[in-house]
């Protein structure tokens, strides 16, 4: 049987592109066998492309390890259809991330070359901007509800209150402070975005 063409894509191309949103669909509801599928899948496409960045093993390991946590945080808002594409705009970008992070070590044999350093200095507005997010992130937590407030702040001090403690006090079951703790992180995400 001859292997039809639409469009520049063969019959074979878009079964596996079916497949792959197949996979993405279900690990995306939590399964972990579509999950490895689909890393398995994808996982020759994002090395060729860290590799293309000419990145050592070491690092083209941290991106790829990167990818696909990024894809893990944001599966339920990929289209399953474009993740092969995601993941390919998704490695370059932490491909580039890399690079520039390079571009900025200095190696030097001198101890005190460090010191004399001119972009070691921050910007004059770094502390200006930082005390601004500071301002919003406050914002954002005060619309907070008070016992979503209550958690963040023993999940945030240093150190962490224990999960028994959290529990104790707040009375939330152990099980439910992590997806708590979630859903009070994705609104201040909503909160600061907007």
């Amino acid at each position: 049987m001859p292997n039809l063409s639409v469009g520049g894509v063969t019959d074979k191309e878009m079964q596996a592109r079916s497949e792959a949103a197949s996979l993405a669909i279900l690990a995306a509801a939590g399964d972990q066998a579509a999950w490895s599928k689909l890393v398995d899948h994808y996982a020759r496409l994002v090395w060729a492309v860290t590799r293309s960045f000419r990145l050592t093993d070491s690092d083209a390991s941290d991106v790829s390890q990167m990818v696909w946590l990024r894809l893990l945080e944001h599966i339920d808002r990929v289209d399953p259809v474009r993740v092969g594409a995601w993941l390919v705009v998704t490695t370059r970008r932490e491909c580039l991330r890399v690079l520039a992070f390079r571009k900025r070590v200095l190696l030097t044999y001198e101890s005190d070359a460090f010191e004399v350093v001119a972009g070691d200095q921050p910007e004059l507005d770094a502390e200006l901007l930082a005390d601004e997010r500071a301002v919003d992130v406050r914002r954002a937590l005060e619309s907070l509800p008070d016992r979503w407030q209550q958690l963040l702040g023993m999940l945030m001090a240093d150190p962490p209150a224990p999960y028994a403690e959290i529990s104790e006090k707040l009375d939330i079951p152990i099980g439910s402070i992590g997806p708590i703790r979630g859903r009070c992180l994705e609104k201040l995400r909503v909160l600061l975005a907007s």
